[in-house]
């Protein structure tokens, strides 16, 4: 199966022909092997572990400093995010670099003309399957630095803590609504092991380590720039933890006496519960006896259900007329 973007590329082969291709962005299908067969050579780079770990040649990483004849980039709905990486991906190339922009119309995918006609000249060559091609070709490159990336922000809820973060990270400007009542439930002593699942920049897996300093944390995601905003949120506050890359429990080992999450329930831009689902389903093996899952959502998603099949019944923390924290005991 390939996605529409690439239904709308497969149109075009005859441009790829025997070229150095990289494919990067939102790619999430098969249409690297595809391609493969038609030309010289062909990378992948991803910021996302649940695609990066399902192929065998994925560059899982923030940065990437390969080169390639022509890049495919594979447009999302964050603005912030794209714009670090094409703004990475122009600072690193030559002169003339030829990039493919594809996107769905929803995902505005348009807004590739404001963000690249300032280094190069850029016109759409496609529109099909509800997807919008554009041909870029670079004649000014930009400055590229990580450090100016980089944003922080404090609440009087984190309890001094400074958060760090790197665009494209969920709550990266302010402590959103759902982790703050997830947070406000946490007034009790936490001992033993915690894992933050879904761990964003890592501020619920900080706070929990801040207050209770014996408590091992470990802390994952599948966005690789989560995963170096929690590593430097917990450093910038001389914290310890773990943290790395695993989708749901795929990569993790061991038990915990405490699993805690604001799982994400947004797919691209549509409303997934593949994640929750899967960290509900499984959580029971990975907890202690005694151990406790507990998670915040909206109020209007079929959680309890879910709790109540695998774990047979659950408790209602705290709420508000759009979230909800749940708690279940293993």
């Amino acid at each position: 199966m390939i996605s529409l973007e690439s239904e709308v590329l497969e149109r075009h082969l005859p441009l790829f022909y025997h070229k150095s291709v990289l494919l990067t962005g939102g790619i999430n299908d098969q249409f690297p092997q595809k391609l493969a067969q038609h030309c010289q050579s062909v990378q992948v780079w991803s910021c996302y572990f649940d695609y990066a770990r399902t192929q065998s040649t994925v560059n899982f990483s923030i940065e990437f400093q390969g080169k390639a004849d022509l890049i495919i980039y594979y447009w999302t709905k964050n603005k912030q995010e794209v714009q670090f990486q094409l703004i990475q991906l122009l600072a690193n190339a030559q002169d003339g670099q030829e990039i493919f922009i594809i996107g769905e119309n929803r995902c505005g995918v348009r807004s590739a003309e404001k963000i690249l006609s300032p280094f190069g000249d850029i016109a759409k060559i496609d529109s099909a399957r509800r997807c919008k091609l554009y041909h870029f070709s670079l004649k000014n490159r930009p400055h590229f630095s990580l450090d100016t990336f980089w944003k922080t922000y404090q609440h009087p809820q984190l309890q001094g803590l400074t958060i760090h973060s790197l665009p494209g990270v969920f709550s990266a400007n302010e402590l959103d609504v759902g982790t703050a009542l997830l947070l406000s439930t946490l007034n009790q002593p936490i001992k033993g092991k915690v894992l933050d699942l879904g761990c964003g920049a890592g501020v619920i897996g900080s706070i929990i380590k801040k207050a209770n300093p014996k408590a091992a944390i470990t802390m994952t995601d599948i966005h690789a720039m989560a995963l170096e905003s929690a590593r430097k949120t917990l450093a910038e506050n001389q914290l310890e933890g773990e943290v790395f890359a695993s989708n749901v429990f795929s990569n993790i080992e061991g038990k915990f006496d405490l699993i805690i999450s604001n799982p994400p329930f947004h797919d691209g831009i549509d409303t997934a519960y593949q994640a929750v689902t899967s960290l509900i389903n499984q959580a029971k093996r990975h907890l202690n006896q005694r151990g406790e899952l507990r998670i915040v959502a909206n109020a209007f998603l079929p959680y309890p259900d879910l709790l109540q099949q695998h774990f047979g019944k659950f408790e209602v923390l705290a709420q508000t007329s759009k979230f909800k924290v749940y708690s279940v005991k293993n």
